[in-house]
């Protein structure tokens, strides 16, 4: 079966917009679902460490390394090997957030 041509020959520019929203929200806020455990957490709960040339941040349930951000000069690099899942709710003002997992 052929793929819908409005999606052949698109590359990763065609996903700025989405993705300039996905990362233009309040970081600590979101919440990481560890693939270790299962674990969930907003990012501000994880434990992070080596915060000169970035951060690992770590789950505290099974301490799996769910993020690892590096920083070098002018370059930001985001690795998530260890979180299955990151996700945030458009909108949302942080009290509301913290009522919605109540």
């Amino acid at each position: 079966m052929r793929a819908p041509e409005s999606t052949e020959g698109l590359d990763g520019n065609a996903a700025a917009g989405v993705l300039s929203e996905m990362f233009a929200f309040e970081a600590s806020r979101a919440e990481v679902v560890c693939g270790g455990c299962g674990a969930v957490a907003p990012i501000g709960r994880l434990a992070a460490y080596g915060l000169e040339m970035g951060a690992v941040l770590r789950c505290r349930e099974c301490d799996t390394a769910l993020l690892c951000v590096g920083v070098t000069g002018r370059t930001r690099s985001l690795v998530m090997r260890g979180a299955a899942v990151l996700r945030y709710r458009v909108g949302d003002s942080p009290s509301s957030l913290s009522r919605s997992r109540a």
